[in-house]
């Protein structure tokens, strides 16, 4: 495995070079979202896939504003006081999924732990009007943890999403340095919560922050003991100097290998690539291809 211990520009391997893509379905993508005075994790996470997503007429839509209750160190998200809640969100992200001809939609959000239920209302409410707004969209979320309120998390599944996302992010020993105000056990079970009421759990590990194998191999196998069957492992990059450095990059073939072990633990489907983010081709493990 190759790795270097420090995240200095131009030190990065061959492997995470990006060609950025800029054509007609960029420019569309990027009207539907500007044009509804949306937010996408695209831009606020400055994710490497914006330019081969957006091209592809994906994008993943960030909901309940762009501004953050939480300061996880590995984000590049806004942190702070967020404004009052936006009740024609809603309604905005699902006039941009209808305008786009989206088969699949990916919503996310920041934290809002200010309020009473996380948000969980205007998550439920985004869902149902995607869901009037274009019928045969298949729904993805990526939620928060919700302070671990199985009573919110229960608002957004009525909603009935195709698939229930949250992401664990790395394994536990690092919890206090890459998401301080988040706890590994919380996120278990909201995940479990969601799986055993029948929904198609998801989550996402980022690998380069210094986990051990054998703690991430253990994290695999919580995940599928909590009955998570989509897992998608990706290379962290440093977003921004203030945010935590690289302490490895991890290679391609490694990445192979992990899913492999993944698989081997009964995952159904696992993305896992130095590219791969938790919203990342998600259609495919779904197979609904994109028009």
């Amino acid at each position: 495995m190759e790795t270097s211990d420090k995240a200095l520009p131009g030190r990065k391997p061959a492997w995470l070079k990006v060609r950025f893509s800029g054509g007609a379905n960029y420019q569309q993508v990027r009207q539907a979202v500007s044009g509804n005075a949306l937010h996408t994790v695209c831009e606020s996470a400055r994710c490497p896939n914006q330019g081969e997503c957006w091209e592809r007429g994906t994008a993943t839509f960030m909901i309940l504003g762009d501004v953050c209750t939480r300061s996880c160190s590995f984000c590049a998200v806004k942190t702070g006081r967020p404004e009052s809640l936006d009740r024609e969100e809603p309604l905005r992200v699902a006039e941009a999924v209808r305008a786009m001809g989206l088969r699949y939609a990916v919503i996310t959000s920041v934290n809002r732990d200010e309020l009473p239920d996380g948000g969980a209302q205007v998550w439920a409410e985004t869902v149902r009007a995607v869901r009037r707004a274009s019928p045969a969209t298949r729904i993805e979320l990526l939620v928060p943890d919700f302070l671990g309120d199985l009573k919110a998390v229960g608002t957004v599944l009525e909603a009935k999403p195709d698939v229930f996302g949250h992401n664990l992010e790395t394994v536990p020993s690092l919890y206090k340095a890459v998401r301080p105000q988040a706890r590994y056990e919380r996120s278990l079970k909201v995940l479990a919560h969601a799986a055993s009421q029948g929904f198609m759990a998801k989550s996402s590990l980022m690998l380069g922050l210094g986990e051990e194998e054998a703690e991430l191999l253990k994290v695999f196998a919580d995940l599928r003991q909590a009955g998570v069957r989509i897992l998608a492992l990706g290379q962290y990059l440093q977003p921004a100097q203030e945010n935590l450095a690289v302490r490895e990059y991890v290679s391609p073939e490694r990445f192979k290998a992990l899913k492999q072990a993944a698989l081997g633990l009964g995952f159904e489907f696992v993305f896992s690539g130095p590219l791969v983010r938790s919203s990342y081709h998600a259609e495919e493990a779904t197979q609904t291809p994109l028009l």
